[in-house]
C-alpha cells in the first residue's frame, strides 16, 4: 500500500511523470512511512483549457495545477503526518511544476482495513494473518 492517482494538467511529459512519481513516492515513504515496493502510481494529464477553476479554465489562469489522491489504510498514520505530507507535497509538487494554481488538491484516503487491500488479500485479512504467524 498505497494507491496514488495524480493528475497533472498540461501535455503528458513522460520527465514530468518520472519525476513526480519520484517525488511523491519519496514523501510517502519518508513521511508516512510507507513501504516503497507497495507504492503504485497512475500519473494522468488534463489539457489546461479543459481543467476549471472558478469558472475560468487553467488556460485562462495561465497556470498549471495537480490533483492528488492518496489511498492508506485507516488509523495507519495520524493527523500530524496526514498534514505534513499535504504540506509538503503540495510545497514540492509546485516547485517541479512551476505556476501552480493553489487550488490543487491532495486527498488522503483512509480506506477501512476490510474493504481495501492488493493482491487478493484485504489490508485486515494481511494483518489477522501476522497475528497468527507471530503466535507461532
Amino acid at each position: 500500500m498505497p494507491h496514488l492517482n495524480l493528475q497533472l494538467s498540461g501535455s503528458p511529459n513522460p520527465d514530468l511523470s518520472r519525476r513526480a512519481a519520484a517525488l511523491i513516492a519519496d514523501l510517502t515513504v519518508e513521511v508516512l512511512g510507507k513501504p516503497r515496493e507497495l507504492i503504485a502510481i497512475a500519473i494522468h494529464y488534463v489539457d489546461r483549457a479543459h481543467w476549471f477553476i472558478d469558472g475560468r479554465s487553467l488556460a485562462e489562469w495561465n497556470r498549471d495545477a495537480f490533483h492528488l489522491d492518496i489511498s492508506i489504510t485507516d488509523e495507519t498514520n495520524t493527523k500530524g503526518e496526514k498534514a505534513r505530507y499535504l504540506q509538503q507535497v503540495h510545497a514540492q509538487l509546485s516547485a517541479l511544476i512551476g505556476e501552480v494554481h493553489e487550488t490543487s488538491y491532495i486527498h488522503v484516503i483512509d480506506a477501512r482495513a476490510a474493504a481495501y487491500g492488493y493482491g487478493g488479500l484485504t489490508q485486515e485479512r494481511r494483518y489477522q494473518l501476522a497475528q497468527l504467524g507471530a503466535k507461532d
